[in-house]
């Protein structure tokens, strides 16, 4: 349908413009065993490797509905949070397609378009499921769970 693809094809642009102004980074989940770090007595993963460095958006849940606790099985309370948010990354880049984040993947913001928004830098959040597919993609929309552990990671 070359009218809807000429639409399509406006929104994605736009969308790159105005909504995907910060960088994102995307890790594989860690595979080794963590090492001690003498410097702040906690044991830490070594990095995954890096599957998507560039534009995009975290944004996340605008209703309290969206926190959640489960609690684990024969425990009586929630041991942890599920916070939503949302991953957004370009479909492709100067027409070359960008990786799908895996299940369990590490997303960080590794640069902010907004110097104040500091309080994004380091954080991360952990990939539920892979990318949302739809017939009318203009946009990659990935559910994430914030970290937990406590972990921020330094941008490098």
């Amino acid at each position: 349908m070359a009218g809807l693809d000429q639409i399509l094809a406006g929104v994605v642009t736009w969308i790159d413009k105005n909504l995907l102004v910060d960088t994102v980074r995307i890790t594989a989940p860690p595979t080794g065993e963590p090492v001690l770090n003498p410097d702040t007595g906690q044991l830490e993963y070594p990095p995954g490797e890096i599957l998507y460095e560039g534009p995009g958006a975290v944004q996340g849940g605008i209703a309290q509905s969206e926190v959640t606790s489960i609690p684990n099985a024969g425990q009586p309370w929630a041991q942890e949070s599920k916070s939503r948010y949302r991953l957004m990354t370009p479909l492709k880049i100067d027409g070359v397609p960008v990786p799908i984040a895996p299940k369990d993947a590490i997303v960080t913001v590794i640069a902010s378009h907004d110097p104040t928004r500091t309080d994004l830098l380091g954080r991360s959040w952990i990939v539920q499921d892979p990318g949302i597919a739809a017939t009318t993609e203009v946009v990659r929309i990935t559910a994430l769970d914030q970290n937990q552990t406590g972990g921020r990671e330094v941008p490098t």
